[in-house]
């Protein structure tokens, strides 16, 4: 597949991921959602594993690489579709494009390995106060967005964390493989709260099921395949805009399919979370020719 098109189709299902988050939510219970979607992703994957006769345990340190994938899928989806229900789905891409940021200061604590510099610095101050303008302005419409907000800034800690984990690791492990067994060791872990959590019997509806079909197959699947995939092939330069327009599309699909509508206060923030990213990614032109100056 060319990376072009392979590039496309990454922006295209991050960002309209939330929204099809949202909209499988309806299942009547969030984890039913969750269970559904993974559930689903891992049947397929497996298939495909045994039609084309891989193996997933086929060099050492798999399992390890799988285990610390896995975080990026539990806890971390239930965190995010219980999140979901208190915000829009376009904020949800907006406060996680702050994950560079999250991804940023683990690599400094964890790594020894510290990505900032001062213009960076600043690019951290401004995104902080990009959320704390679209925390204020949620709160003031519904109490209940302080928990979505908080629930998914929990979840760009534990992805960066899974992402930080991984670039630790020495083994390497094909993006099909790590998604699959991903998924398989996040499994009982999904299962298990499940079951606790007293979710009833996973039957959502027509427009759920549609969405948790969508997720599994592009979100879970397609969609992190690709992605590696364009990781591969593309500069990292190239790679981080994803972060960037994901947010808009985001944004723009909530709007069209779903009517959402953010409050003035709420777009200031948005637009400071993404002025705040550019300056994180070296993307402002005027920067730039200050460094060459």
């Amino acid at each position: 597949m060319p990376v072009l098109i392979a590039y496309i189709l990454v922006v295209l299902i991050w960002g309209t991921t939330p929204l099809a988050i949202v909209w499988s939510n309806d299942a009547g219970h969030f984890m039913v959602a969750v269970l559904w979607r993974m559930l689903l992703a891992l049947l397929v994957a497996l298939l495909i594993n045994a039609v084309l006769g891989r193996r997933l345990f086929n060099r050492p340190g798999a399992a390890r690489v799988y285990l610390f994938a896995s975080l990026g899928i539990f806890p971390n989806m239930p965190l995010v579709y219980y999140s979901a229900q208190f915000i829009p789905s376009g904020l949800i891409a907006v406060i996680f494009a702050l994950s560079p940021f999250v991804t940023g200061v683990l690599s400094a604590l964890i790594l020894k390995d510290n990505p900032f510099n001062r213009q960076r610095v600043w690019a951290l101050v401004l995104a902080l106060l990009g959320l704390g303008v679209i925390f204020r302005s949620q709160l003031a419409l519904d109490h209940g967005a302080a928990i979505g907000i908080a629930g998914i800034l929990g979840s760009c800690v534990l992805f960066s964390t899974s992402s930080v984990m991984l670039k630790a690791q020495r083994t390497s492990v094909d993006a099909f493989n790590q998604t699959t067994g991903s998924l398989l060791f996040a499994m009982p872990g999904l299962v298990a709260f499940w079951y606790f959590a007293g979710a009833p019997a996973p039957t959502p509806s027509s427009q759920a099921m549609a969405a948790i079909v969508y997720l599994a197959l592009c979100g879970s699947l397609l969609g992190f395949t690709l992605f590696f995939f364009v990781l591969s092939r593309l500069s990292p330069s190239v790679v981080s805009l994803i972060t960037l327009m994901t947010p808009i599309l985001a944004l723009t699909s909530g709007a069209l399919l779903a009517g959402e509508r953010l409050s003035a206060d709420a777009c200031v923030g948005t637009l400071l979370v993404l002025l705040a990213l550019m300056m994180y990614l070296d993307l402002l032109p005027f920067m730039r020719q200050q460094k060459r100056a």
